[in-house]
């Protein structure tokens, strides 16, 4: 029986999640529907951390510099216990890594997205809920309430579920949602803060009982703008709302609470208490009293359903990772959907979303927990490892469905780590060498990096990469679901090795019109460690799919592309 579908894909709830999901499948020229039962974005700075992974992200989008202009740095962490200094923790990244660790209050991050969507032709529909949905072997119906109060049934190929902690998808699912809540509540403002202390750190200050326990807490987290912070700790017994019912009845004590709105004197009843230098605060824009859960999902998906973000997770926010991790669900998830849409590959690749986040989850809510609870500073991976594991960069999906082949040393890039940047590429047409995120920019699908020091044998391989078979493409350029779409060529670009001679970029931008970088810095070989010739695919989400010899181009392609589209 045929389906008219109203949209490809509905996603529900327009926060950083959401609109990132709209944003990575309008990219690839998707239809989706962003649909926000608010009115208007929040103007809370609750989400503020954006990890240097996330950044990566947006730059392949062409978003980064955007973000950069509007955040602020941190630069690392204060940590006092009964006014004396315990720790400074110093945000400090390997060189090669391209951005560091920024702070942008969560309006701002969805006012970039919500220009950016709106810049691919996608608006939300605000004011408009998502009332229930009922699914089927061949799509997703669902029944919204849009803002004028009209009824409106709607028929989609997919649903994504970006609701939130309270999420409606994921109770019309049947999802389970095992965790618990913690006992403490806190308060939570946005203030400005006259002080002494150094740009850029953030500041965590204890007071610690007798017998151990924290009893007193401060932390400040520096926001854009002079002296700006937002500022959590304890609430005092006249501002608690725990013996308040929930307002969603659901049981899920996460994020803002009603009831009483903390004052200025509140906030500076605290800081005066544990402040490690003295400060007067003013102009707070907003405060509230908010609780912290932990919990995850059983599974991510169900049939043409998915949850994302604190639909599927939610954990305490020490290390900034609960927004970031959803970001990274969303992208994860678009570029499957969108082959899957174009008819590029079969439904069995997108249990592949469950299969590579699920576990990425669980990590984080465990270690967001055991910090929280025990604090950073017990961490047991030696710093370096640390501080790459808070930047979101050692995600991988090694053990994933979609990960095989492995080739060359054991400790270099394997296929489902992230895909690393490099500096140093050189071309003939720049007068300054480039960085692999520079060449990446903008692109869509998946793409090739051949590496390799003999032209004749990148050349070689690229036309074998023409013609590797498989139903995927990497370039993909919008068009009519159901059409035939572009060929099935993945998009392909030389990396010649240090050693190859300088002419070696012309003979196959003139011969094959293959994009040629050379590793003039050679830091393409030192990260990537290529095995001799060595062939990438990175995938659409910066992680990469596979590596291969560069004389089984065509072999290993059409293992990758075939098996992709047939994932069990």
């Amino acid at each position: 029986m045929a389906h008219t579908y109203t949209v490809d894909v509905l996603i529900a709830g327009a926060g950083p999640v959401g609109l990132s999901a709209a944003a990575e499948l309008r990219r690839h020229g998707v239809d989706c529907r962003l649909v926000e039962r608010l009115p208007g974005r929040l103007p809370f700075a609750k989400a503020v951390g954006i990890q240097p992974r996330t950044l990566e992200i947006w730059d392949r989008m062409g978003l980064a510099r955007a973000a950069i202009e509007a955040a602020a740095p941190l630069r690392g962490q204060l940590m006092y216990v009964n006014g004396r200094e315990q720790a400074r923790i110093d945000l400090a990244l390997p060189p090669e890594v391209p951005y560091g660790f920024a702070a942008l209050p969560q309006y701002e991050t969805e006012r970039l997205l919500e220009e950016y969507l709106a810049s691919l032709g996608t608006a939300i529909e605000r004011g408009t809920e998502l009332l229930s949905f009922t699914q089927d072997q061949d799509g997703v119906t669902a029944h919204l309430r849009t803002a004028s109060g009209a009824d409106e049934e709607v028929r989609v190929r997919y649903l994504i579920g970006c609701d939130g902690a309270h999420s409606l998808v994921r109770k019309g699912l049947g999802l389970t949602f095992e965790g618990a809540a913690f006992p403490e509540e806190y308060m939570l403002a946005d203030v400005e803060a006259d002080w002494d202390l150094p740009y850029g750190y953030g500041v965590r200050s204890s007071h610690r009982a007798d017998d151990g326990s924290t009893d007193d807490l401060l932390v400040c987290i520096p926001l854009p703008g002079a002296g700006r912070y937002r500022m959590s700790m304890l609430v005092p017994p006249e501002l608690s709302t725990l013996s308040a019912p929930s307002a969603r009845g659901d049981g899920v004590a996460h994020g803002l609470e009603g009831g009483r709105t903390p004052e200025l004197a509140h906030i500076q009843a605290v800081v005066d208490r544990l402040a490690p230098s003295p400060a007067r605060l003013s102009e707070m824009r907003w405060s509230s009293v908010f609780r912290i859960s932990h919990r995850i999902v059983d599974r991510y998906a169900d049939g043409r359903v998915f949850v994302a973000g604190d639909a599927a997770h939610i954990h305490p926010p020490t290390g900034a990772q609960g927004m970031n991790t959803g970001i990274q669900d969303a992208c994860n998830l678009a570029w499957k959907l969108v082959l899957v849409v174009r008819g590029k590959a079969g439904p069995a690749l997108l249990t592949s979303y469950d299969a590579e986040r699920r576990p990425v989850g669980e990590e984080v809510v465990g270690r967001t927990v055991r910090h929280a609870t025990h604090g950073i500073e017990t961490d047991p991976d030696n710093p370096r490892t640390m501080m790459l594991r808070e930047a979101q960069l050692l995600v991988s999906y090694r053990d994933g469905p979609l990960a095989h082949s492995p080739y060359g040393p054991a400790d270099a890039p394997q296929p489902g780590d992230r895909a690393p940047d490099c500096a140093g590429l050189t071309t003939p047409l720049a007068a300054y060498p480039l960085r692999l995120l520079d060449v990446l920019r903008g692109r869509t699908g998946h793409t090739v990096l051949l590496y390799g020091a003999d032209s004749v044998d990148l050349a070689r391989a690229a036309e074998a990469s023409r013609g590797a078979g498989g139903p995927l493409i990497a370039d993909e350029r919008a068009h009519t679901p159901g059409s035939p779409g572009p060929a099935a060529v993945p998009h392909t670009i030389a990396v010649l090795a240090r050693e190859a001679p300088p002419a070696a970029a012309d003979t196959l931008a003139g011969t094959l019109a293959i994009p040629g970088y050379r590793d003039a810095a050679g830091e393409f070989a030192r990260l990537y460690r290529p095995d001799g010739p060595t062939g990438f695919v990175v995938r659409p989400d910066g992680q990469l799919g596979t590596r291969f010899p560069l004389a089984r181009t065509a072999a290993a392609l059409t293992d990758y592309l075939t098996a992709l589209s047939a994932t069990a």
